[in-house]
């Protein structure tokens, strides 16, 4: 076996830069919604997505589809979820058309400290997004991360 047969290909280097990338912004984010609002990124991510539902047809999601919009596992959201409603941060309840289905929703309390969180999210993105520029090997991501709001 040669050097080369056991060198990184292009794709398992791109796979760790990126990999690399989401550790330190997912640290980062941590750190800041943490210390100033006692928030973790899993709880502000979920947050964020339950308060972006609404009424009518398709405005409500159900506990799946919550679990695949934070990349967690029914049961790991269902603990989140428990712990969010445990703080007051959120409500559930039954779907009026089918009894077997539980819908989330944020209460006003987690509504206001979403709120309070969201500028402590952007700037903490903006800066884990800048020192990861500086590093040759995430600069691309970097780019491509930034040009994907535009």
């Amino acid at each position: 076996m040669t050097a080369a047969d056991t060198s990184p290909t292009p794709l398992a280097q791109g796979w760790c830069a990126l990999s690399l990338l989401h550790g330190r912004i997912e640290a980062h984010l941590e750190r800041a919604l943490q210390s100033r609002h006692g928030l973790s990124v899993r709880e502000y991510s979920l947050l964020d997505v339950l308060s972006r539902q609404h009424d009518g047809p398709g405005g409500h999601l159900r506990m799946h589809q919550v679990a695949e919009s934070v990349v967690l596992s029914q049961s790991a959201t269902t603990r989140l979820v428990s712990r969010l409603e445990d703080r007051g941060l959120l409500n559930r309840y039954l779907c009026d058309t089918d009894r077997r289905g539980i819908y989330t929703d944020v209460s006003q309390a987690g509504l206001d400290l979403l709120a309070e969180a969201r500028p402590t999210n952007a700037a903490a993105l903006r800066e884990a997004l800048d020192e990861a520029a500086g590093r040759p090997e995430l600069a691309p991501l970097v780019t491509a991360v930034e040009n994907l709001r535009a």
